[in-house]
């Protein structure tokens, strides 16, 4: 049987809205496409990395701006406002990888885009612990973001596919993160519906 991730004693402020598991499991779903494109992707330009790191970026940056609503956070509080700000910065900067290309740009851009989009959602996630029921998986993401970005410029020199690779393996890790949390969210969105 699975359990319920919503903590006991979680206020009604914190709850989870009943939609957000869509949102979820949808940056999910943008993490793993991009993460086997970067698998199975042998020898990539310049460009796709570009066109396709950009898009990854952009598309979890909406996503997660999507997210903000649905999380149940009141109004203008300030975890809320820090999620809305991780996803602008990932949608900024994939915006820009979209645009213009290279080796460099790309291992600059994602990281500072990474690396500031995983520190909000750490410190996000730390401020709600125990109190949300995304907070473990905004603290595990957060991590999985810096990690990326601390690693990226590593690679800046071995080309697009070791860039590709490096940004790849933190969206496979996220993805299979936001996967089981989106699912369990739905799972208990039922439970919950069929209560009662």
């Amino acid at each position: 049987m699975t359990q319920s991730r919503t903590p006991a004693g979680t206020t009604s402020g914190t709850d989870a809205g009943p939609g957000l598991w869509q949102p979820v499991l949808l940056r999910s779903a943008a993490a793993l496409v991009f993460g086997a494109l970067t698998i199975f992707w042998v020898a990539p330009s310049v460009e796709v990395m570009g066109w396709a790191g950009g898009l990854y970026l952009l598309a979890t940056g909406v996503l997660l701006l999507r997210t903000v609503p649905a999380t149940g956070l009141p109004q203008g509080a300030a975890p809320g406002k820090m999620l809305a700000a991780a996803g602008a910065v990932m949608a900024g900067a994939g915006f820009s990888l979209v645009l213009m290309h290279g080796d460099l740009l790309f291992g600059v851009v994602a990281a500072v885009g990474l690396g500031l989009a995983g520190a909000l959602e750490l410190a996000c996630g730390l401020k709600l612990r125990g109190r949300h029921v995304l907070a473990r998986d905004w603290i595990t993401s957060g991590i999985v973001g810096l990690g990326t970005a601390a690693l990226l410029p590593f690679f800046i020199g071995l080309g697009a596919h070791a860039l590709l690779g490096v940004a790849g393996g933190g969206a496979i890790i996220s993805g299979v993160l936001w996967v089981l949390s989106g699912l369990t969210l739905r799972h208990d969105a039922r439970s919950a519906a069929g209560k009662p």
